[in-house]
């Protein structure tokens, strides 16, 4: 019997993406959870063949939970379905070490199954646009643009400040000190050459980031 673990702040998505799966996987368990913590805590006690989990939740996000079960739980695979779109965190999470990356944006039914049969393969789900990242990531003629520094940590917040939100938004969100939060805005104002939020803001969205 398949066991899955879904992890979403939105029920309305988590009641969703159950019922593709006992579609297909009529004789399966799943267990849903709503933040990072619930998600941690379920693995840490039970066997689950498929993590499926967002990117953007309450405390740890999707990029730090794979990172936490690579070196935890390095047999359980984590397939991302996410809202954003491949070109902000696909590579991010694959080089972290993600069983798969999908926006819900796509055709979540039958893309959703097709990847966990990948995955429970033991294979990775990888979009063609996402191939040609990774292509591009290992071309000598690739450039990388400046966000490509940044941590996942800082990443994370470097989104959060383009979306318009609030040092103290951004450290209730990610469960961080407002102090830890400045720090990190200094470091990405500093890695990408930028002197306000304003320019973050412009850079990402020329850069398709929001």
């Amino acid at each position: 019997m398949l066991r899955f673990l879904v992890a979403d702040d939105h029920a309305v998505t988590r009641r969703g993406i159950k019922e593709i799966l006992l579609e297909s996987y009529p004789t399966s368990e799943i267990i849903t959870v709503s933040s990072a913590e619930a998600l941690m805590k379920e693995v840490s006690i039970g066997k689950w063949d498929v993590v499926i989990s967002d990117i953007n939740m309450p405390g740890r996000s999707g990029l730090e939970i794979i990172s936490i079960l690579k070196k935890e739980y390095p047999e359980i695979p984590v397939l991302i379905l996410t809202m954003h779109s491949e070109n902000e965190y696909a590579l991010r999470v694959i080089k972290s070490g993600g069983a798969g990356y999908l926006s819900k944006d796509d055709a979540i039914d039958e893309e959703l199954i097709k990847a966990i049969n990948l995955i429970i393969q033991g294979r990775k789900y990888i979009t063609p646009s996402i191939a040609e990242m990774l292509a591009n990531e290992v071309s000598h003629d690739y450039g990388k643009k400046l966000h490509e520094a940044l941590s996942d940590r800082e990443f994370e917040v470097f989104k959060l400040i383009a979306q318009g939100k609030s040092t103290s938004i951004i450290a209730n969100q990610l469960s961080l000190s407002v102090n830890t939060i400045g720090t990190f805005r200094r470091r990405i104002l500093e890695k990408l050459h930028m002197s306000s939020n304003s320019e973050i803001v412009a850079y990402a969205i020329h850069n398709n980031l929001i």
